[in-house]
């Protein structure tokens, strides 16, 4: 990539690297806090359906709101990665979605649905800044890698927006208390990225200039490959941004009869397995300098632990198993966000970020609500639903694992022995 920044190379580069190293922990920070406020609704749909007046399955839909915002936003903060740098548009981000906290702890519905939605717009800046830094300021061959680890750092959140906030909720702290310190948090977080993020150097300066935004919109949507990329991701992510964070402990509860606490515990499995997942699958692929099998095996993996989830009856095998199993296989989601990077050209590395972004959680955003009306439709409206709802609703969310592999198969290996090999050939 044009921007990479060899530590060998050139005198004073290892000042840079280290350098890129406190940007890239910093923006990593921001989007473990974004995940936070993503994954917490998931814990206190009862606390929240009570505070705002709404039925659990409202609620939901409020929730949801957050992904219309990202996915919207992502695409704007792509450009402005390239164009102005993360300094001087994340720190802003993360104030946002501070506000977005405090608005969603009014007890006002109107008020929480607007900042559901801040929340989301403020949040796209996290990822998109955090995997700007790690694929500009450091070498290609550890591209897969170092995005994979952008998003342990959300998982991070993620598993803490569940792990940990479940317990204090069910401890006797008001779902409004934790949305007012969360939104202070958003401030504490924007004061530290503006003091620890460092400037643009001469190498690195974003560019400016509304035609080359447009032409670069323009390359990226018109590849196929980037549609591709970014349909993967999203049909990858949606077993964790809506099944897991939106309905996985009430599904546990509810479907399996399993107390508050177990509930909790045993979703935040997945995010833990994201964790594990994301850096590993993208270590994986680097080291066989192949994209395609890793997708495709992560992805089988993943597709056969949601039948387990929601067919298999519990307790066959050892809490928590299948659960990690299925974070660990879906970190294989990220692996697009490599591979669109190495299908368009380099200068346009926050822009590619961005649209597979916007692609990825616009089916997030898209789908949300139909899921919820999936579940609605399958109960009658019941107020408790039973385990053949959630089965009947969530058919369409494994076909979309299976579609996921099919368009791996259309995907351009991008990966290091397959660019070597056409190197060669083109010899």
């Amino acid at each position: 990539m044009a921007a990479t920044i060899n530590p060998v190379s050139k005198p004073g580069a290892g000042m840079l690297v280290n350098t890129a190293w406190v940007a890239w922990v910093v923006a990593a920070l921001f989007y473990f806090y974004q995940y936070v406020q993503r994954a917490a609704p998931s814990v206190m749909l009862p606390q929240l359906s009570a505070s705002l007046g709404e039925s659990a399955l409202g609620v939901a839909s409020i929730v949801g709101l957050f992904y219309y915002g990202y996915s919207i936003f992502s695409l704007a903060a792509g450009v402005g990665m390239d164009r102005l740098g993360p300094r001087k548009i994340v720190p802003i981000a993360a104030a946002m979605a501070g506000l977005g906290g405090l608005m969603f702890a009014t007890g006002n519905s109107s008020a929480a649905s607007l900042g559901r939605l801040i929340q989301g717009a403020a949040g796209s800046f996290a990822p998109v800044g955090a995997i700007y830094i790690a694929s500009t300021r450091f070498p290609p061959s550890k591209a897969a890698t170092l995005i994979g680890a952008t998003q342990m750092f959300g998982m991070a959140g993620g598993a803490a927006g569940q792990f940990f906030v479940g317990p204090l909720i069910n401890g006797g702290v008001s779902c409004n208390t934790f949305w007012f310190y969360i939104g202070v948090a958003g401030f504490c977080i924007a004061a530290l990225l503006l003091i620890l993020l460092p400037a643009e150097g001469k190498e690195q300066a974003p560019k400016s200039g509304g035609e080359s935004m447009i032409s670069g919109f323009i390359t990226v949507f018109r590849n196929p490959q980037s549609i591709y990329c970014g349909v993967i991701a999203g049909l990858l992510f949606i077993p964790t941004t809506i099944f897991t964070m939106i309905w996985g402990v009430r599904y546990l509860q509810e479907a399996h009869g399993f107390e508050y606490t177990a509930s909790v515990f045993r979703s935040s499995s997945i995010s833990i397995g994201w964790i594990i997942g994301c850096p590993l699958l993208g270590f994986i692929s680097d080291r066989m300098g192949r994209r395609k099998p890793v997708i495709i095996g992560g992805a089988l993996l993943l597709f056969a632990c949601l039948i387990w989830i929601l067919f298999a009856p519990p307790g066959i095998l050892p809490p928590y198993t299948v659960g990690l199993l299925a974070g660990i296989a879906s970190g294989a989601a990220m692996i697009p966000y490599t591979v669109i990077k190495e299908a368009n050209p380099p200068h346009l590395g926050g822009t590619t970020t961005g649209v597979i972004t916007f692609l990825n959680f616009s089916l997030s955003a898209l789908l949300a609500p139909a899921f919820t009306w999936m579940l609605r439709h399958s109960s009658g409206g019941a107020a408790r639903l039973r385990l053949a709802h959630y089965q009947t609703a969530f058919i369409p969310m494994l076909v979309g694992v299976l579609i996921a592999i099919a368009l791996t198969l259309l995907l351009r290996e991008t990966g290091r022995v397959a660019t070597a090999s056409s190197i060669r050939k083109a010899a």
